[in-house]
């Protein structure tokens, strides 16, 4: 389960199918999940133009918001259609912005090249808010990102030997404070949005917070050491292969933190979707939201 599947279950809902199986003929009653592979906030073209910086992938938040967009032409067709189901919606804006800065920083690109495009990126999820509102919807979690520096692809890729670039956690502390400063954009603008939008319950979501929970005391969620990957190979936090069929397992996901390097165990996500489900990383109740 990843976290929108944990806020289903909350209202009481089946977990959330992908959309793009059944894009053209699912009914998503319940909903659906319109994530799409490791997708960036803004689009490859301005990397490109902007920083001669070609994209892995393809997808970015335009995508999903086409993808969005085509379901609900088919299952509310008509404005007024779609704004009644929307109005009667939760729209999970997902973690996204997080891969705009994975994909420069692993490529080795200059570090601090990523501050001057924080307020582009912030300004893309801005905008596809706004959008989702104008569509109908009443009620949006904007989540922020996670810790990059707790993750052990960064851990790996940027070792250093000063032991000052750590805090207290054993996370690489410059890359904590880069997802803080992303964060603080985002939570202005999500005010921004509020005072546009009085009509519209918008909730942001402190995934950096939450997630921190099990950093700093894991023990308290039986995770023996949340630095570790738990799908990999022998080397540093369990780094050195990709997590495939030949990859080695260190054990029940249950007791990590990280599966791969990059992603979630279930377990975290169960950790983190609490502290969001609970009140103690939302600055607005989710539950009561909807």
């Amino acid at each position: 389960r990843v976290l929108v599947d944990f806020y289903a279950q909350a209202f009481d809902l089946s977990m959330l199918p992908p959309s793009m199986p059944e894009e053209g003929s699912g009914q998503f009653a319940n909903g659906a999940n319109f994530a799409l592979l490791a997708s960036t906030a803004l689009g490859p073209d301005y990397f490109k133009t902007k920083y001669n910086f070609s994209l892995p992938v393809p997808y970015c938040l335009d995508s999903q918001l086409a993808s969005f967009k085509k379901v609900l032409d088919r299952i509310a067709p008509g404005v007024d259609a779609t704004k009644s189901l929307l109005a009667e919606s939760l729209i999970v804006m997902g973690e996204i912005g997080g891969n705009d800065y994975n994909f420069w920083f692993m490529a080795r690109n200059p570090r601090d090249t990523p501050h001057q495009y924080i307020p582009d990126v912030v300004g893309r999820i801005g905008a596809a808010v706004q959008e989702v509102i104008n569509l109908g919807a009443k009620t949006v979690l904007v989540p922020g990102n996670f810790p990059f520096g707790c993750a052990p692809e960064y851990l790996v890729g940027f070792k250093s030997s000063n032991s000052s670039d750590y805090d207290a956690t054993g996370c690489l502390a410059w890359f904590n404070d880069f997802s803080r400063q992303h964060n603080q954009a985002l939570v202005q603008e999500v005010g921004r949005l509020r005072s546009q939008n009085p009509g519209v319950t918008l909730i942001y979501a402190d995934y950096y917070g939450a997630a921190m929970q099990y950093f700093q005391n894991p023990k308290n969620y039986g995770i023996p050491d949340p630095l570790l990957q738990c799908c990999g190979g022998d080397g540093p936090y369990h780094t050195g292969m990709s997590c495939n069929k030949t990859a080695k397992v260190w054990g029940s996901p249950a007791n990590f933190a990280n599966w791969d390097g990059v992603h979630m165990t279930e377990k975290a996500y169960s950790i983190i979707a609490d502290g969001v489900l609970s009140k103690r990383y939302t600055d607005a109740p989710l539950l009561n939201s909807c």
